[in-house]
């Protein structure tokens, strides 16, 4: 794995992928306990494993 352009590092709420590419997602949430949501925003891959849930705390 290579490391993203300087325009691409910082804190972000979402994260463009292309085809083939894989991205490591740090959360740090601090002020939250629960369920929370990450997904696709193109529709017709929600169903291609492309939504998921995930527990913090």
């Amino acid at each position: 794995m290579s490391r993203p352009p300087a325009a691409d590092t910082g804190w972000k709420d979402t994260v463009d992928l292309r085809p083939a590419e894989a991205v490591e997602v740090l959360v740090c949430p601090t002020d939250y306990a629960g369920t929370c949501l990450m997904h696709c925003h193109n529709l017709e891959h929600e169903s291609m494993a492309m939504m998921a849930d995930f527990t913090v705390g």
